[in-house]
């Protein structure tokens, strides 16, 4: 079993024997998404680490817009619940990048592959992408690769 799938499995207990209703739900859903995806396509098999971590990023992204949902809609309390959730599931992952870090990837990206112009914007991004590895979402990526080859 893989190390974060250990640590989650322990924040579980934890949580129950602590009575703390929000981790012990936000790791229910949490393990249960890792779950699925274990046992979707051909055959059962065990996540990776890194591969535990995209569930969990895909999951904290789910809150994330759940919680801009609700906020729109004026329910509050429902996207207050949504953004502890989320709070929960960032300390399973990676420290994100600052606009720094990313805006120095994607510099180095453009440099390596010596793109220019936004036709060439998907050879950066396979470029970059490695090095971002879940420290930034796609979307913030692309903005960051978008702006740099515009101007």
């Amino acid at each position: 079993m893989s190390g974060l799938k250990d640590k989650l499995k322990a924040d579980l207990t934890a949580s129950m024997k602590n009575r703390d209703e929000l981790r012990l739900r936000t790791i229910r859903m949490a393990l249960a998404a890792v779950n699925v995806e274990e046992v979707s396509g051909k055959a059962a098999r065990e996540l990776t680490d890194a591969e535990i971590i995209k569930v969990l990023t895909r999951e904290a992204k789910k809150r994330r817009e759940a919680a801009e949902a609700f906020g729109n809609a004026g329910r509050a309390e429902q996207a207050q619940a949504e953004r502890d959730e989320e709070e929960v599931l960032e300390e399973y992952l990676p420290a994100q990048l600052s606009d720094e870090e990313l805006g120095r990837l994607v510099d180095e990206a453009v440099s390596e592959t010596g793109a220019s112009g936004p036709q060439a914007m998907g050879q950066v991004m396979k470029a970059v992408n490695p090095k971002v590895a879940g420290r930034a979402e796609g979307g913030r990526v692309a903005a960051a690769v978008r702006a740099r080859l515009a101007g």
